[in-house]
């Protein structure tokens, strides 16, 4: 393996004891937590030692976000911070970011790499493979991700700190929705391999987890890019009949791809969570369809009354995107009143951010700034009366609770999780972390968990 220059010195990366540490911070997505989670893995695999974020450390790397303007500027100051809190440390930088604005990064004194998502999971490689090489500040690593037609399997399943842990399932997206940066930074849509997927489940059940959660960054078009096509519906079945953990969650999904046939599956099924994460971004049809987005406010109704139906219990969220140009006092009561009328659990709500080189970005009738605040703490308040009204119908039952591996630190009790997305704190010794309870729903803590009392192991 050798050893790797860092600190403008050898480290021994083969050997436990002299072993270099690195830190890494992430911003943005479960994709970039997963992506994370599988470098620092294979990292430690190496003999490096993850430290916490206040020790100092010789590899410091800082995985990034682009996805608003915000993103990117949370992104620099990262890594900034992390030059000031780590002097002499090897500084690589990685994520959308890394792809989209290499040249920004490139102005900040202290950054050793920079590389994009072609590359990435070749970091642990490329730091090995840079041993006693002296090298111009900063290195570029960054292909054009549209050429990338092969998903990109990191190297471990990365399990993390999480009880919950992520499995990466598919990369890119082909939507290109007019305020989304997202498919420059991170390509076309590219899937794992079916039998990958399968397997990698398997490993996360053999590591002792009760869940996974399935993510990507257009999870619903999984599988149409593969030679047999598949799709979503055909790998859940695949997962239902071929593995054996006991519960399976998505992350986001599209409208149109959220199909009667998955609603059903998940309905029919004791594992596959009862939760949903459906992006709306507006209710009003003009401005859905200047955001490129291919659905309409009735479609969308018609879908969560869908799952609300054959699924009552069901956790269904929403994403609203407010102060889209050109959105109106009448087009944001559009989404406003649609939220309001249906059996919606709870609410992520972000304000338009301009992002330069999207097509919105030269859209003409900018909202002002004060005017989305004002309308995003309206929908926010009524986020709260939805995920308030969610928990109350749950009062007096009896749930299956994960135990996740940490107690509140505020209140000292156990926090746990249901199949439908509700946090639960309950009290309970601490060899329940990471197990199947029973948990009777006693009131609401606050808008942010309900508390419970544990019956059995289940």
């Amino acid at each position: 393996m050798g050893r790797v220059e860092l600190k403008n010195k050898p480290i021994d990366i083969t050997n436990r004891h002299s072993a270099s540490g690195f830190t890494i911070s992430t911003l943005g997505c479960k994709v970039n937590q997963y992506e994370s989670d599988a470098i620092a893995q294979s990292l430690k695999d190496t003999g490096c030692i993850l430290l916490p974020g206040e020790e100092n450390a010789d590899l410091c790397i800082i995985n990034t976000c682009t996805v608003t303007q915000k993103a990117a500027m949370q992104s620099r100051q990262a890594i900034r911070q992390a030059i000031r809190n780590h002097p002499g440390a090897r500084i690589i930088v990685t994520g959308c970011y890394a792809q989209v604005d290499p040249s920004e990064i490139k102005k900040i004194k202290g950054v050793h790499d920079i590389i994009g998502h072609a590359d990435k999971h070749e970091i642990p490689a490329m730091i090995v493979s840079t041993e006693h090489v002296e090298r111009p500040h900063p290195v570029l690593t960054c292909r054009e991700i549209s050429d990338e037609r092969d998903y990109r399997q990191m190297a471990v399943v990365a399990f993390g700190k999480r009880t919950r842990p992520f499995l990466k399932i598919q990369d890119g997206c082909n939507t290109f929705c007019s305020y989304c940066i997202v498919p420059y930074a991170r390509g076309r849509s590219r899937s794992m391999i079916l039998n990958s997927v399968l397997e990698n489940v398997h490993k996360i059940r053999q590591g002792g987890f009760c869940e996974v959660v399935l993510t990507g960054v257009h999870l619903g078009a999984y599988g149409l890019d593969l030679t047999p096509k598949t799709n979503l519906f055909n790998l859940l079945k695949r997962i239902q009949a071929s593995t054996t953990i006991e519960r399976v969650r998505l992350s986001s999904i599209e409208p149109l791809e959220l199909t009667r046939d998955i609603i059903q599956l998940v309905a029919d099924s004791n594992r596959f969570c009862r939760h949903f994460h459906i992006p709306l971004q507006s209710g009003d049809d003009g401005i859905l369809k200047n955001m490129n987005r291919p659905y309409t406010r009735s479609f969308f109704r018609d879908l969560v009354l869908k799952i609300n139906t054959l699924i009552p219990d069901a956790a269904i969220g929403v994403d609203t995107l407010v102060g889209f140009p050109g959105e109106t006092e009448t087009a944001f009561e559009n989404t406003y009143s649609l939220i309001q009328e249906l059996p919606v659990s709870y609410l992520h709500v972000f304000p338009f951010s301009s992002r330069a080189g999207t097509p919105a970005s030269r859209y003409p009738h900018k909202v002002p700034s004060k005017i989305i605040k004002t309308r995003c703490a309206k929908m926010r308040k009524l986020g709260n009366v939805k995920k308030r009204d969610f928990y109350k119908k749950f009062i007096g039952q009896q749930l299956e609770v994960l135990i996740e591996s940490k107690r509140d630190s505020s209140t000292g009790y156990l926090k746990g999780l249901t199949s439908n997305y509700m946090p639960v704190l309950a009290d309970g010794g601490n060899e329940l972390e990471n197990t199947l309870v029973k948990v009777r729903i006693d009131k609401i803590f606050s808008n942010h968990a309900v508390i419970g009392n544990i019956c059995y192991l289940g």
